[in-house]
């Protein structure tokens, strides 16, 4: 199946628009496993086998393996989300974005070496960044669009006065990937929890893309509000997916022997959250 229909089929048989992020922080891990980087894979296998079916993606962010020179470990619990989750596909959160070459190896990394299923990147330096990663069959790219930092007004809420109706960046990117850049129709945007008014005019420009929504939990980002924004139905049809992203709520859920299941009992409740907010 092609990323998209992964994620569909995902979303549906675990009733979930939740997306768990996988962000390992040696220095917040519970008691047996605190400030060991060697454990890194094991805490995230465990958090994995704990919301396996309660998500509808996951989301392993890599500078957290980078940084403590755990790649190896990255490559092993993608291979073991795959093993015991195959209906859950992943989204390397890497927001790479360079030269058409580098873009090549960097997708080669992200497909061939981690098996992710999706990729987030930066659009900034224009489609030929973009396009190496299309050409890897089925997989998914999200662009960042409309981010969750405050700092993203700094580009982002920018008038392109050289543009027809002088759009701002963020819907510019909107309409590029809703549009011509959407080679292998596997694309999608990255638009904040916290700015669920961006979130609805992002999907009034793209109205079938997925979009990927970090913020939720520990940023602030209302739940409700986020699936209002840019969840879209049809006859009881997603036709504008959401994934909605939570990481260190779910991770660090607790500092003891319990992490795992309060993890999933975490989880739970954002799944139901989320849930609850396509009636509304």
């Amino acid at each position: 199946m092609t990323f998209i229909d992964q994620l569909q089929a995902a979303t549906r048989a675990n009733t979930s628009l939740l997306c768990v992020g996988l962000d390992p922080d040696p220095a917040k891990f519970p008691g047996r496993f605190r400030n060991d980087a060697s454990r890194i894979h094991d805490f995230c296998a465990a958090i994995v086998d704990a919301t396996a079916d309660l998500a509808c993606a996951f989301k392993p962010q890599i500078a957290y393996f980078a940084a403590h020179r755990a790649e190896d470990q990255l490559e092993r619990l993608i291979a073991h989300i795959h093993r015991s989750a195959p209906q859950v596909p992943v989204i390397l959160d890497a927001k790479r974005g360079d030269i058409g070459s580098t873009a090549e190896q960097y997708a080669i990394e992200a497909f061939e070496r981690y098996g992710a299923d999706a990729v987030t990147l930066s659009p900034f330096m224009g489609f030929d960044s973009v396009q190496p990663y299309l050409k890897h069959h089925g997989k998914g790219a999200f662009l960042l669009c409309r981010t969750s930092n405050p700092g993203g007004d700094d580009l982002q809420a920018q008038r392109l006065a050289s543009i027809d109706g002088q759009p701002l960046v963020y819907e510019h990117v909107a309409r590029l990937a809703q549009g011509p850049w959407n080679l292998n129709g596997q694309l999608g945007l990255v638009v904040g929890a916290t700015y669920p008014n961006e979130i609805e005019r992002v999907r009034a420009l793209a109205p079938t893309l997925p979009l990927l929504i970090p913020g939720v939990g520990a940023q602030g980002g209302d739940a409700a509000a986020t699936v209002r924004a840019g969840l879209r139905m049809q006859g009881g049809t997603i036709t504008g997916p959401v994934v909605v992203n939570s990481s260190r709520a779910i991770l660090y859920a607790s500092a003891g022997d319990d992490f795992a299941a309060a993890a999933r009992a975490a989880a739970e409740r954002t799944r139901a959250e989320l849930h609850a907010a396509r009636s509304l």
